[in-house]
């Protein structure tokens, strides 16, 4: 095999490498994502997400990390909102952060009964726009190291980075999550996961 054909195929591995990356269902995490120079450094070239292909519920649900969430979006009769043009970003709690929620709680929020509260709940992870990595980056570094969010609830969600490049979210009643993975793309906006629920006011 000559150097050309050595460098193509190193090359090809590594895209697939960086597919497979973007496309992990994890719940640690990702430290590409989260370098030690930053949670939410920009992409380069190289490590740029995969395209869209879907919107953000096709996405979650092509994704077994956030079956859960997707259930709920579903008692919430909020896939049609969530499947509109847009642009939506979604802090998305893990299957890992729901089971953080009581079993009574969840089994609550998703009977009929709960669906205001659980409605309440999940527009809380959402906010306007497409708010990338990069660009969530850059507003905690303009608010002095933090950054104020808010989201299609209403409240308000305060984004910090932490000295070890991780990123957190403070809720209203002063719970934190932290986001494990960025940048998951779809074609109405982008999916950042969280490991923990966070709660409204």
């Amino acid at each position: 095999m000559n150097t050309r054909m050595i460098a193509m195929t190193v090359a090809s591995v590594a895209v697939m490498g960086l597919a497979a990356c973007n496309n992990a269902e994890t719940t640690e995490p990702a430290t590409d994502a989260m370098s030690a120079e930053g949670a939410m450094a920009p992409a380069t070239d190289a490590a740029a997400p995969a395209a869209a292909t879907g919107t953000i519920v096709a996405t979650a649900q092509g994704n077994s990390d956030f079956s859960t969430l997707v259930s709920a979006v579903q008692s919430a009769e909020l896939v049609d909102t969530l499947n509109g043009a847009g642009p939506f970003t979604v802090f998305a709690p893990t299957n890992a952060a729901f089971e953080k929620v009581p079993a009574a709680t969840r089994e609550t929020l998703m009977s009929p009964a709960g669906k205001a509260d659980l409605t309440k709940i999940l527009t809380y992870h959402v906010v306007p726009g497409n708010v990338t990595a990069a660009a969530l980056t850059e507003q905690i570094t303009a608010g002095g190291g933090s950054a104020t969010l808010t989201t299609v609830e209403g409240g308000t969600l305060t984004a910090r980075a932490g000295a070890d490049g991780s990123v957190t979210l403070t809720d209203e009643k002063g719970g934190t999550a932290r986001v494990v993975q960025t940048d998951v793309a779809a074609t109405n906006g982008v999916i950042h996961a969280i490991d923990t629920v966070v709660m409204p006011n």
